[in-house]
């Protein structure tokens, strides 16, 4: 089938080359040229693991393009809208520029029979608007949230836990039948469909984020009782997650989540409920965004209380910069918060990632960059790991000892083994734990 993808950032051009590797012939749409041009010479303009081999081998087989003239998908039979819907700047609500400008530049070349399938997560009652928009082209519209994990993302893609289909109920037949061609190689391996109207498969998609969040922030609100009491957050996770009506997924206490999806979605979620009327139905969610927030300045004032309380000149290696490991996001990343912080309390901040320093040094050339770990370690009077990459993990506490210039580390992830550090001479802090 012949599809198109309209913008092409983290979630389009992982759509994109995911829908080629299928096997349909897409071309992805994007109004900036340079990221066109990196993506037409087979470079991801971003980080995700298995994109770029996924994105040369679509461009090879002659099924995958990319270009910035909209006329290029006039053959399409389906388009998928996948442009972003940030954070309002006045406000929590989503900011809908990007896919009312993504409909208005469709809309002159959409005809009858043709679908366009809305990704981006939006607020419930924005499927429906828009669909009346193109009603009078003959074209139709249909809402297929995504579910995708940076770092997963092309495996989320192809391999889906399950497709949601939001469809009017005048074309439910057409729309269902189109979607179900998309998705068949992974309707075939009894994949999870579930067809439903609009505002339920709008809602599914901020309802999953709100309660991911919400797990995240109940764990973490458990680590500031355990502080307080002596206990230990991460066996209280172990204990509880052993319930199956519970699980222990989601339950790793730390400095809390962010990237451009949980922090800014929960947001939306709450002001969009807020103006049908609902507002008390999730204003829990507020205080699941406070706590998250809390547990960054939490582990800036636990290193800045191993100073004295004066963490001015000391040298502080600040391990991780992106929200995630296997991703360069630095959107609402607790890593480079914490280390921004702590550069304004005059600590002499020196950060490692493998992948977001590019990102983090633009948005915070302030902060001091090294370019290697043992370069941040070296000469360090603290160490903050703050992103969980598996080369932090796995850290060895014998051979870091002979880079630092003491031996303190904050555990900002709860992913280290405390008894292991503290045998090897080091003070272990951690969010939760003693």
């Amino acid at each position: 089938m012949r599809v198109s993808v309209i913008g092409c950032g983290s979630l389009g051009a992982v759509h994109a080359a995911a829908m080629a590797s299928l096997g349909h012939d897409v071309v992805g749409i994007d109004v900036d040229e340079a990221k066109v041009a990196k993506l037409t010479a087979g470079e991801a303009p971003f980080f995700e693991p298995g994109l770029t081999e996924t994105l040369q081998a679509g461009l090879a087989s002659g099924r995958l393009r990319f270009s910035t003239d909209y006329a290029d998908i006039a053959d399409a039979v389906v388009h998928f809208i996948g442009v972003g819907t940030p954070q309002s700047r006045d406000g929590d609500g989503a900011d809908l520029t990007y896919v009312d400008a993504a409909m208005a530049s469709l809309r002159p070349h959409l005809r009858h029979g043709m679908l366009v399938a809305g990704k981006s997560t939006v607020p419930v009652g924005t499927a429906a608007r828009l669909a009346g928009e193109i009603a009078d082209t003959g074209a139709r519209l249909a809402w297929n949230p995504e579910f995708l994990r940076e770092g997963y993302a092309v495996k989320d893609t192809v391999d889906p836990d399950r497709l949601v289909y939001g469809v009017a109920d005048a074309t439910h037949d057409e729309d269902v039948a189109l979607l179900d061609e998309v998705y068949a190689s992974i309707i075939e391996r009894s994949t999870p469909r579930i067809v439903t109207d609009y505002a339920t498969a709008e809602l599914v998609k901020v309802s999953a984020n709100a309660f991911l969040a919400t797990k995240i922030s109940f764990i973490n609100a458990m680590a500031e009782i355990a502080e307080t009491t002596g206990a230990d957050v991460t066996t209280l996770a172990d204990a509880i997650g052993h319930d199956t009506r519970i699980g222990r997924k989601f339950l790793n206490a730390g400095v809390g989540f962010g990237g451009g999806c949980l922090p800014k979605d929960i947001r939306a979620f709450t002001a969009r409920a807020e103006e049908i009327g609902n507002g008390e139905s999730v204003a829990f969610l507020k205080q699941v965004d406070q706590i998250n927030l809390r547990r960054r300045q939490r582990l800036v004032d636990i290193v800045t209380e191993s100073f004295d309380g004066d963490a001015t000149d000391r040298r502080i290696a600040v391990l991780g910069l992106a929200f995630k490991p296997d991703s360069d996001d630095i959107r609402d990343s607790p890593a480079l918060e914490v280390a921004a912080r702590l550069h304004e309390l005059g600590a002499d901040v020196v950060a490692y990632d493998p992948e977001a320093i590019p990102n983090a040094s633009r948005t915070h050339p302030q902060l001091g960059y090294a370019d290697s770990l043992a370069s941040a370690l070296t000469g360090a009077e603290a160490v903050v790991l703050v992103t969980e990459w598996r080369q932090f993990r796995n850290l060895d506490p014998e051979q870091t000892a002979e880079l630092v210039a003491r031996r303190s580390i904050f555990d900002g992830r709860n992913v280290l083994d405390p008894a292991e550090w503290r045998s090897a001479g080091w003070t272990y802090r951690a969010l939760g734990r003693a």
